[in-house]
């Protein structure tokens, strides 16, 4: 979801400036020395189901992260053709199925604000299968629940290692994101096919 169907910009502002602005001045500390600080606490738990958890992130570092969230939710959108290409998937008779790392008080707020809901026949959080899209075990966990032909299946996302985890699991399409945050440039995609808009794959 984040970085793929919405500009990753708000995710990114949000961690980067937005909390720790809120975190210095709670607890009484220079902008930067707040910012260092997270930043730590943020890579060592990078790539786990705690880093996208709003509920340890609440506890870890006592804040209401959701209230934080709603302060800058206007920087929440939709990337460009998103909404386009769902729809045409949809019309082709595919199904489709969001499969998010974010937390489901986050895709609760996005899906609000965005309206993109509909769109989708099911939505699965990692949160639920109590693993992340990068463990291998997510891709069994979510085959349990909604089954799906790995060589049929397309998956979109903007993490590598998502990527690289699905390859492993048998899934046959593959594409990343080259542009998951529209402020920043262009990402390396490695060996991937690569799309900067979902007009590139538009169904026919």
């Amino acid at each position: 979801m984040d970085g793929t169907l919405l500009d990753l910009h708000f995710d990114n502002h949000f961690w980067q400036t937005h909390v720790p602005k809120r975190y210095a001045e709670i607890k009484g500390m220079a902008h930067d020395a707040a910012r260092e600080e997270l930043i730590a606490r943020y890579h060592a738990r990078a790539g786990s189901l705690e880093w996208y958890s709003v509920d340890f992130w609440e506890t870890e570092l006592e804040l209401d992260i959701m209230r934080l969230k709603y302060e800058v939710a206007n920087l929440i959108a939709v990337h460009p053709s998103v909404v386009e290409f769902l729809a045409a998937v949809r019309h082709a008779g595919k199904r489709v199925v969001l499969v998010t790392n974010a937390h489901h008080k986050s895709v609760t707020l996005k899906m609000a604000k965005t309206g993109l809901r509909p769109h989708f026949d099911a939505v699965i959080t990692s949160h639920e299968l109590g693993h992340a899209k990068e463990e291998h075990a997510f891709w069994h966990r979510l085959q349990e629940c909604e089954p799906f032909d790995p060589q049929r299946s397309l998956l979109v996302d903007d993490s590598l290692p998502v990527l690289d985890s699905g390859r492993d699991y048998g899934i046959r399409h593959l594409v990343a994101v080259r542009r998951p945050d529209t402020r920043l440039p262009e990402k390396d995609t490695g060996d991937y096919p690569a799309i900067v808009s979902f007009a590139e794959i538009m169904p026919s």
